[in-house]
C-alpha cells in the first residue's frame, strides 16, 4: 500500500529515470535564474537610486526566506515528484483550479523571461559582432541564432541538455566570480571600507527604498523553482530534486551577492551611485575596463552571451516539461505527453514550445520592435512576477497538504517553515506588486504596470474557466489533475439484495446508493480515462 511519502503514482509515465544528479540539476537552476542578467540589467539602476551596501544585504536577506521555502517545497518534491514542478504540488494542497491557475501562471512567467532573455541577447550580441567581424547584425537574426541552438537542444537526451547547460553556466559563474575578484583586488581609492558592505548612516534609509531592493533580491532568483520539473529524470526522484534547489540558493546568493559588494568596492561607496545611474548596463564592463586586458572584458561580453543562452535553453526545458505533464494528464492536448523513443525526452513539448518562440520572435521582428535592456527588463520583471505568485500559492498548498496529509516531516518542515515562507513571500510579492513601476523603469503613469497586472488576472481568468470546462466536459480528467496522468474513478456498487420482511415496503427497505457523477469526489485512487 502506498504511503504519502511515496504516492502510487511516482513512477515517470515515459521520461528517462536516474539520468541527472543534484549538480546537473543545481546548475540548471543557476542557469535558469541568469545571474549574469541580472547584474547587467537589475542591479545598476538598484546602485543608483543610492541602495549602496543594502543592495548585497538584500540579496541574503531574500535568499534566507528562499531556505526557508525550499524546506515544505522538498517535502512536497519527495511525495510528488512530477515534470509539472509546482502545478501537483498546488493541486494537493488548493485543488484543482487552483492547480490550472499555477500552470497558466508557470506558462505565461516563463514564456515572458525567455522573451525577455531573447531581446536583451540581440544587445549583448552587438559589441562582439562588432569588435570581431565589424557588422551589425540585426537583433532578430541573434535571437534567430539562440533559437535554433535551443530548439536542437530541447530535443536532447536529459543528460547531454544538462551537461550543456551546466557548461554555459559554470562559464557565466566563473568569468563573474573572476570580475568580481578583480573588483576587490582593486578597490576604489585603494582600500577595502566598512561602508561598502555596512550602511552607514540607518536613518536616511527609506522604507520605499527598502522595499523595493527586496522585491528586486526575490524576482532575481526566479528560475530556481524549476529545479523540481527534474525529479521524475533525477536519480532519486523524492531528493534529488529538493537538494539541487537549495543548492541553487546558495550559488546565486553567493553569485550575486558577491559581484554586487565588488562593483560597489569598484566603484568606491560614495561614487558608486552617480556612476551606475551615468553608465547603466554598461556599470559592469565599464568598471572591467579599468582594470582588465580587453580581452577579459570581451570575455566578460561573452559570458553574459553565453549565460543568456543557457538561460533560454533552460526555461525552454522548464516549459516543455510543464506542457508534457499537462499534456500527459490531458489537461491539454494529449500530444504533448509523447516523447522521442530513443532520447526519451518530451519531444512533442518541446516543438510545441520552439514553433511559440519562434512564432513570437518572427512577429515581433515583422512588427519593427527594437532589442532594447528596457524591453529585457520589462518581459523579465513581468514573467518573474508570475513566478513569484507561483511560488506563494505552492507555499501556501505546502502547509495546507503537510498538515492534512501527515507524513514523516516533523513540525519545523510540516508547520513552522510553510507558515514563515508564506508569510514572508506574500510581503515581498505585496512590496513588489507596490514598486512595480519602479521595477519596470517607467514612471508612476505608465500603462506598463496594467499590463503586468492584466496578465496576471489574466492567468487567474484562463485558469478558472479551464478548470470549470474540464469539470463539466471532462470530468474524468478533471480528477486527475495533478496525479500524473493516473486517475480513476471510484463509484460505489449497488449492496447485495437483503431479505425484505413481509411488512416492509420493499422499494423503502432496499436502498441503492445514487452513482456519483466521476470526478465530483476526491480522486486518491483512480484509474485511467478510456
Amino acid at each position: 500500500m502506498a504511503t504519502p511519502e511515496e504516492p502510487p503514482h511516482t513512477a515517470p509515465a515515459g521520461l528517462a529515470r536516474g539520468r541527472l544528479g543534484a549538480g546537473n540539476v543545481a546548475f540548471i537552476g543557476v542557469a535558469a535564474a541568469v545571474p549574469a542578467a541580472t547584474v547587467v540589467l537589475v542591479i545598476p539602476p538598484v546602485l543608483a537610486a543610492g541602495a549602496g551596501p543594502l543592495a548585497a544585504l538584500s540579496v541574503v536577506a531574500v535568499a534566507v526566506v528562499l531556505f526557508l521555502f525550499g524546506t515544505p517545497y522538498a517535502a512536497m518534491i519527495r511525495r510528488t515528484p512530477s515534470a509539472g514542478a509546482a502545478y501537483p504540488q498546488v493541486a494537493r494542497g488548493l485543488g484543482r483550479p487552483a492547480a490550472l491557475i499555477a500552470a497558466w501562471l508557470a506558462l505565461a512567467g516563463y514564456h515572458a523571461i525567455q522573451f525577455g532573455l531573447y531581446a536583451l541577447a540581440g544587445q549583448a550580441a552587438a559589441p562582439l559582432l562588432h569588435s570581431f567581424f565589424g557588422v551589425t547584425a540585426p537583433w532578430w537574426a541573434v535571437a534567430a541564432g539562440c533559437w535554433a541552438v535551443v530548439a536542437l537542444g530541447g530535443l536532447l537526451r536529459a543528460e547531454f541538455a544538462a551537461a550543456a547547460i551546466a557548461v554555459l553556466a559554470v562559464v557565466e559563474a566563473a568569468v563573474l566570480a573572476g570580475l568580481a575578484g578583480a573588483f576587490v583586488v582593486r578597490p576604489a581609492g585603494g582600500r577595502i571600507t566598512t561602508s561598502t558592505f555596512l550602511p552607514t548612516e540607518l536613518s536616511a534609509i527609506d522604507r520605499p527604498l527598502l522595499g523595493l531592493l527586496l522585491a528586486v533580491a526575490v524576482l532575481a532568483f526566479a528560475g530556481f523553482e524549476t529545479t523540481a520539473a527534474y525529479s521524475e529524470e533525477a536519480r532519486d526522484p523524492h531528493r534529488t530534486a529538493g537538494r539541487g534547489a537549495r543548492v541553487t540558493i546558495v550559488l546565486l546568493t553567493l553569485l550575486l551577492a558577491g559581484v554586487t559588494w565588488s562593483m560597489i568596492v569598484a566603484a568606491g561607496p560614495r561614487g558608486v551611485a552617480g556612476r551606475a545611474a551615468a553608465r547603466g548596463p554598461e556599470l559592469l564592463f565599464t568598471l572591467a575596463d579599468e582594470r582588465l586586458a580587453p580581452w577579459a572584458v570581451t570575455t566578460g561580453r561573452l559570458a553574459l552571451l553565453t549565460g543568456l543562452l543557457g538561460g533560454i535553453l533552460a526555461v525552454h526545458q522548464a516549459v516543455a516539461r510543464c506542457l508534457f505533464a499537462l499534456g500527459r494528464e490531458r489537461v491539454l492536448p494529449a500530444v504533448l505527453g509523447n516523447v522521442s523513443e530513443r532520447t526519451r525526452a518530451p519531444r512533442a513539448a518541446s516543438l510545441t514550445q520552439t514553433l511559440v518562440a519562434g512564432a513570437a520572435l518572427l512577429g515581433a521582428a515583422l512588427a519593427g520592435a527594437g532589442s532594447s535592456a528596457r524591453t529585457a527588463r520589462w518581459l523579465t520583471v513581468g514573467g518573474s512576477l508570475a513566478v513569484l505568485v507561483l511560488l506563494l500559492l505552492t507555499a501556501v498548498a505546502a502547509l495546507l497538504h503537510l498538515n492534512r496529509v501527515p507524513g514523516r516531516e516533523g513540525v519545523w518542515s510540516r508547520f513552522a517553515a510553510p507558515v514563515l515562507s508564506a508569510v514572508a513571500l506574500g510581503v515581498l510579492l505585496y512590496l513588489a506588486c507596490l514598486n512595480l513601476p519602479e521595477l519596470l523603469g517607467v514612471p508612476s503613469g505608465s500603462p506598463w504596470p496594467a499590463v503586468v497586472f492584466g496578465g496576471l488576472a489574466g492567468c487567474l481568468v484562463t485558469g478558472s474557466v479551464h478548470a470549470l470546462a474540464l469539470r463539466s466536459v471532462r470530468p474524468v480528467r478533471y480528477a486527475g489533475i495533478g496525479l500524473g496522468g493516473t486517475a480513476v474513478v471510484i463509484t460505489p456498487v449497488s449492496p447485495p439484495p437483503r431479505p425484505v420482511p413481509e411488512e416492509a415496503d420493499p422499494v423503502e427497505a432496499v436502498k441503492v446508493p445514487r452513482q456519483r457523477v466521476p470526478g465530483a469526489h476526491r480522486p486518491e485512487r483512480v484509474h485511467p480515462e478510456g
